[in-house]
């Protein structure tokens, strides 16, 4: 079972970041497999030198293959202008639209005041709807007062995200998680410099 974090962020540190993280190392806990991690703070360059997909360079290519080939995907996002962050629709529109059908989605943000939480439901769950994954029911979302120093610090918080884990789980084929509970041998880890 591939699982990858898609941080759509574009500041470092980051509380989308450290969410995305926390949510990995909760699936991690329940599987023993290492997760990868982009970050487009530091990926968006890459894959803003190609504007279509047939323009990916090599680097740009093994960050969309990455996420055509993973089987659980866990993405977050700042709220920015009431929905997700332009670099991570750019990612997404370089995704052929067929190669993430049936993939189990957890969805995350972060943003401003609760009222940006709506994202989740009205922008950011549509979109994995138009690629056919599956998304987890509940999202995970946070604000600037649930973090100390980039560290996430509000129980209720934390608690949603054992919820979401415990629900993709859940999802996930029996087939899945038995492989995952074998320690299958990680994938070959894409450029240092844009996964974690």
């Amino acid at each position: 079972m591939n699982v990858l974090g898609i941080s759509g962020g574009v500041k470092q540190p980051s509380r989308t970041a450290r969410i995305v993280s926390d949510v990995l190392a909760s699936i991690e806990t329940r599987t023993g497999l290492p997760a990868e991690t982009i970050d487009l703070a530091v990926a968006a360059p890459i894959l803003f030198r190609a504007l279509r997909a047939d323009q990916l360079d090599e680097a740009g290519r093994r960050i969309i293959d990455a996420v055509e080939g993973a089987d659980v995907l866990v993405v977050g996002s700042p709220v920015y202008r009431a929905s997700y962050t332009g670099a991570l629709k750019h990612l997404f529109d370089l995704v052929d639209f067929r190669a993430l059908q049936g993939k189990r989605v957890v969805l995350a943000a972060t943003g401003g005041t609760p009222l940006h939480g709506l994202m989740l439901e009205h922008q950011f769950r549509p979109l994995f709807g138009f690629f056919g994954a599956v998304t987890v029911p509940t999202t995970i979302y946070a604000v600037e007062a649930d973090f100390t120093d980039y560290t996430l610090s509000n129980p209720a918080v934390e608690a949603r995200i054992e919820r979401a884990v415990a629900e993709l789980f859940d999802l996930l084929p029996a087939a899945a998680v038995a492989a995952g509970n074998h320690h299958q041998a990680p994938r070959a880890v894409l450029r240092e410099a844009v996964v974690n």
